[in-house]
């Protein structure tokens, strides 16, 4: 018979519907939420029985919907992407935007980092796919009529 799943606790700290949710193999005791409040949250898991977890910054920055997010291989900054056609590059010890990626001509959907954290990679609602050096260029951009919708 496969393991039951039980719950351990509930982060509350959103004022919209929460959208994606990121972990580092370099911080287990961190996780980073987006949500549609137009914000992220760093949250410190502490797994007590009474409290699994409580926020531990807030970013904010976006002026709409946060759609997706990413923690680089080091653990040290996050990426997210937002409707307000817009990814950052946020440095998680400070809570500070360090770069703002402006290049998409609609809602940004999703985002990765390269496995060496040198490139970044966005797709958009605008059917393109943007691949970034770190310092906010776009270094190519994918048009094919791969996709439809």
């Amino acid at each position: 018979m496969a393991e039951q799943l039980v719950l351990r606790g509930t982060l509350e700290g959103h004022s919209g519907w929460v959208t994606s949710l990121a972990t580092s193999l370099e911080n287990p005791n961190m996780l980073l939420s987006a949500s549609r409040d137009r914000s992220l949250i760093v949250w410190n898991l502490t797994r007590d029985e009474t409290s699994y977890g409580y926020p531990k910054r807030a970013l904010k920055g976006h002026n709409h919907i946060v759609s997706d997010c990413v923690i680089s291989s080091d653990g040290a900054y996050a990426l997210s992407a937002s409707w307000d056609k817009t990814l950052r590059l946020w440095e998680l010890s400070t809570g500070v935007t360090t770069r703002r990626f402006v290049g998409h001509n609609n809602d940004v959907l999703s985002v990765s980092f390269s496995a060496d954290n040198r490139q970044i990679v966005s797709g958009s609602r605008d059917r393109t796919i943007k691949l970034w050096n770190t310092l906010g260029d776009c270094k190519y951009t994918i048009t094919d009529k791969g996709h439809t919708e």
